[in-house]
């Protein structure tokens, strides 16, 4: 793990900094990316790291974080795009987006292709946090990923995760052949404080007064298990790109997630938008 230089968004709490602390420990070069400029700026203490302060609800803060980046590391082995959240009330970014839409998916795809001669140059691997709800929605057209406003907070979310799988199975086809991998993941469902972070009060009311959801919730530290394992490991050796996985293991996603057009549609729909 020496010398490997890792960057993580939403690191700043969470499964995220469990990570960091973990891959630093491993004797990575952590770097460590939040919102909040206090917590971010704590873990990266804690951790002897250099960090970032980004909100993803700017996207021209997310290119001036890119730019950063590239300025200060000559290579990126591993990028983890882990930054997200429910929000449950309607709102726009200062972008136009949807919030959700744009924080869960638009940010890391910007994230990601501004630095990908850097990604692509360094052969690295991209890991991005998805969440098993993406599998709960039916049939799935082109329209219902590019927009997301109007939707129930809940289906807003999923879809955002369908398009985070449907995006990391296209960057795959493009760049793997190149010597970069991807790899995207669901964490379980996580006792953390997500709930008091996205503003659902029903999510903070099943977080501490329901003990089922309690006992059959992740802590941070086993959330964190596979984006350690797969930023830590060997891809092609110990885990296959482009796929979809839980609990260690090559999961099925919903089924468009295995359309190629769409895959492609969606990644020329969304660069569209950077415009």
């Amino acid at each position: 793990m020496a010398r490997r230089t890792i960057v993580i968004t939403g690191a700043s709490d969470g499964l995220g900094a469990a990570a960091a602390r973990r891959l630093r420990r491993g004797g990575a070069n952590v770097v460590v990316v939040g919102r909040s400029h206090s917590k971010t700026a704590a873990v990266a203490a804690e951790l002897d790291a250099d960090y970032f302060v980004a909100d993803f609800a700017d996207l021209s803060a997310v290119r001036a974080l890119a730019d950063e980046i590239r300025a200060r590391y000559p290579r990126i082995d591993v990028l983890a795009n882990n930054a997200g959240g429910l929000f449950t009330k309607a709102q726009r970014t200062v972008d136009g987006h949807e919030m959700t839409f744009q924080v869960n998916y638009l940010a890391p795809f910007l994230l990601t292709t501004r630095l990908m001669d850097l990604l692509v140059d360094s052969r690295a691997t991209v890991i991005n946090t998805t969440s098993s709800s993406h599998k709960l929605l039916p049939r799935v057209k082109i329209s219902d990923l590019e927009e997301t406003s109007g939707r129930r907070p809940s289906s807003a979310y999923a879809l955002t995760k369908l398009a985070i799988v449907l995006f990391t199975r296209e960057l795959h086809r493009r760049y793997h052949p190149a010597g970069l991998s991807a790899a995207t993941f669901h964490p379980g469902y996580v006792n953390s404080n997500f709930g008091e972070a996205s503003g659902s009060r029903f999510l903070v009311f099943m977080k501490y007064h329901v003990p089922l959801v309690v006992r059959f919730t992740a802590s941070v530290d086993e959330a964190a298990d596979q984006l350690v394992w797969l930023a830590s490991s060997v891809p092609g050796a110990d885990w296959a790109s482009g796929e979809y996985y839980s609990k260690g293991k090559i999961a099925r996603a919903n089924r468009a997630a295995y359309d190629p057009v769409l895959a492609r549609e969606l990644w020329d729909r969304t660069l569209t938008k950077f415009v």
